[in-house]
């Protein structure tokens, strides 16, 4: 965990919801901004993914069978689009410099992605959020961010939930549930553990991406994360 210089930070969309369950709070909003402000503060180069639960979500959206599962994620890409228009709002309010960079062509609201002019932009001390997925259908925003994370040389990836890390089972419905403070990839991808999609976690594998989970509700953890104190998270790693 030591020199890390840039990171991934990948938040659910679900999170910006707040307690509505949809939609966007303005307080979290605000409180994202002020989390990475304190990143960028000390010299760490910022890349996010936001997820798009808050809206819609593909596989939601084919359930009933009417809409196909290739538009249902087509329509999570936007709903993701949406979330990192919101959060470059956010962030530009706190007086960062941003970028939104979407895998889908859409000039007029966006960047579209292109991964030198990314690392541009992250030099020059840009926060630079990746919208619309990697663009394909059937790809989680998980792999997206670890995706995004190899491509741009970061360090680590952070996933930003609302729970304090991982567990052997769900602590919500197990009291007997045992915290994991590390993990390495294989015990990542058991069934009972829920870090990420196994896409995502082998990519992260075969490209040795340390992957952090944790609270982001939890003021200053990032930073702390970054610079250190790991003991309010779970990692997963070579071990």
């Amino acid at each position: 965990m030591q020199d890390v210089k840039r990171v991934l930070v990948k938040f659910s969309g679900e999170a910006l919801a707040g307690e509505n369950g949809f939609g966007i709070e303005n307080s979290i909003l605000k409180f994202i901004a002020n989390e990475i402000k304190k990143l960028v503060q000390n010299n760490i180069e910022v890349g996010i993914v936001i997820g798009g639960g808050n809206i819609i979500r593909g596989v939601s959206a084919a359930k009933g069978g009417l809409i196909k599962r290739t538009s249902g994620d087509h329509m999570g890409m936007l709903a993701t689009v949406i979330n990192a228009i919101a959060i470059q709002e956010a962030l530009e309010s706190s007086g960062l410099d941003v970028r939104v960079q979407s895998a889908i062509q859409m000039e007029a609201f966006c960047e579209t992605y292109i991964m030198r002019r990314a690392h541009r932009h992250l030099e020059k001390g840009r926060v630079v959020i990746f919208a619309a997925g990697t663009g394909n259908p059937y790809f989680t925003t998980d792999t997206t961010a670890i995706l995004r994370a190899v491509e741009i040389n970061a360090d680590m990836v952070i996933k930003a939930t609302k729970v304090n890390g991982v567990y052997d089972k769900d602590p919500n419905k197990f009291d007997d549930a045992v915290f994991l403070q590390t993990l390495t990839y294989d015990e990542a991808m058991q069934d009972n553990i829920k870090v990420m999609d196994d896409t995502a976690i082998a990519l992260a594998k075969d490209n040795s991406l340390p992957i952090v989970v944790c609270n982001m509700f939890e003021e200053g953890n990032l930073l702390k994360i970054i610079q250190g104190d790991t003991s309010l998270c779970s990692i997963v790693k070579n071990q």
